[in-house]
């Protein structure tokens, strides 16, 4: 008789850092049709993945929802098990700012930082 469950590995977090939520609260101040962020992965770069962040307008079917400090994030299905655990940040970088991703299940990058991939180099 065959299993009645799929086990399914326990769900981390995404969470925000201070600087990274006032940044979020900010842009959704602005935009009184946003829900929260939506984050997620796209593939792209030499690595395979790259990181996406944008106001979520709509809740999708197979989205998973956390809230961080009154924050909603939006995660689709697909790129839940690649962004699982990630801390999102905003730092200035050089000339410029904006979000840094600190993705626990990012094994390697490639060398302009683009894109990671979950598989070890």
């Amino acid at each position: 008789m065959g299993a009645l469950f799929t086990e399914v590995p326990p769900i981390m977090a995404i969470t925000l850092t201070p600087a990274a939520l006032e940044r979020v609260q900010r842009f959704l101040q602005r935009d009184p049709q946003a829900l929260g962020l939506r984050f997620g992965v796209e593939r792209t770069g030499c690595s395979g993945w790259g990181h996406v962040a944008d106001l979520a307008r709509d809740q999708r079917e197979g989205d998973t929802v956390f809230e961080h400090a009154g924050v909603r994030i939006y995660v689709d299905a697909t790129s839940l098990p690649l962004v699982d655990g990630t801390e999102i940040d905003f730092a200035r970088q050089g000339l410029g700012e904006g979000f840094v991703f600190r993705n626990p299940n990012a094994k390697a990058e490639c060398g302009c930082g683009e894109s990671f991939t979950t598989q070890p180099a």
